[in-house]
């Protein structure tokens, strides 16, 4: 019996030193980074090449050249020509009812949002599906389906203007096209954070005596506000920016300030005045960076408050 154990004992301690060997090699390997992560696209170098080949192809190149041709004109006539009373009022128009559609996006779209994760309906899938319509229309088309609709002759257009509200060729019918064309980025931006956001929020919130409107407010709006915040300005840069859902339902006309900066970008390009056409569009380009970089820096604010 005694010898058994001494030869247990004995096998054990020649294994020990293979041990410390494995646990040495496993070390060394993490060390020296030999235990790397499989990843399914090989290649760092290769998939950073083809990812900085394919931005500078199609965003920093275009961009780029019309920085360069406009910075080419001496900055009196460059002023001179994004300052004419035209370009200025489409500006104005952009800006302002782009702002407006964004803010009535976020509050309709948070409410689908909520609706399609927080309850189960007969056809809910088709009508998830719908939402992304805009986003496969071609804007033209909706634009001029749009117009239709709201003309004085159309069917929605018709009850509204026998009570006084013209839709078709106003500042109205802007906000109404931008507002068909932005919504999808405020519920595709919403959607996925109420799936996550647990619902023990909402019961403690209720079992303390919050209110409905207190609870949103308090619990939920803090997180999905940068969310939200996202969904706001990528909404807000597309109204921007748009071109074939509003060039025929606001009517075009200088007088009555319908004129978008897209038309008037066209226009110019129609004349083959590309000096005006580039120095327009690097206004555009600016303005839509500063949007996205403000928004970007309230929602890692934001984010940072709420984590």
């Amino acid at each position: 019996m005694m010898k058994s154990i001494t030869t247990d004992r004995t096998i054990d301690n020649n294994k020990q030193p293979d041990n410390d060997t494995a646990f040495d090699e496993i070390k060394n390997s993490r060390k020296f980074g030999k235990d790397k992560k499989v990843c399914v696209i090989p290649g760092f170098h290769l998939t950073l090449g083809i990812t900085v080949t394919m931005l500078s192809l199609i965003v920093l190149i275009p961009l780029a050249s019309v920085m360069v041709y406009s910075l080419k004109l001496p900055p009196a006539e460059f002023i001179r020509l994004v300052t004419k009373q035209n370009v200025v009022n489409a500006f104005v128009t952009s800006i302002g009812c782009s702002f407006i559609a964004a803010v009535i996006n976020c509050v309709f779209g948070t409410i689908i949002a909520w609706t399609f994760v927080k309850y189960d309906f007969a056809g809910k899938r088709v009508l998830d599906g719908l939402i992304e319509l805009p986003f496969a229309l071609p804007t033209a088309v909706a634009g001029i389906t749009l117009s239709k609709m709201y003309s004085e002759t159309g069917i929605l257009g018709k009850p509204l203007a026998s009570i006084g509200i013209k839709v078709s060729y106003t500042h109205l019918g802007l906000i109404t096209a931008l507002v068909f064309v932005g919504i999808p980025f405020v519920v595709r931006a919403v959607m996925p954070v109420l799936e996550k956001m647990d619902s023990q929020y909402e019961e403690a919130a209720y079992m303390l005596g919050a209110s409905p409107s207190k609870t949103f407010f308090k619990v939920i709006l803090p997180e999905i506000s940068p969310a939200l915040l996202t969904g706001f300005g990528l909404a807000f840069a597309r109204g921007i920016g748009e071109y074939g859902s509003v060039i025929y339902i606001s009517g075009n006309s200088a007088k009555e300030h319908t004129q978008v900066v897209s038309y008037v970008i066209m226009q110019k390009l129609n004349y083959i005045d590309y000096a005006s056409a580039t120095a327009i569009a690097l206004v555009m380009l600016i303005i839509s960076f500063l949007i996205l970089l403000i928004i970007n820096i309230i929602q890692m604010r934001q984010a940072k408050r709420t984590m």
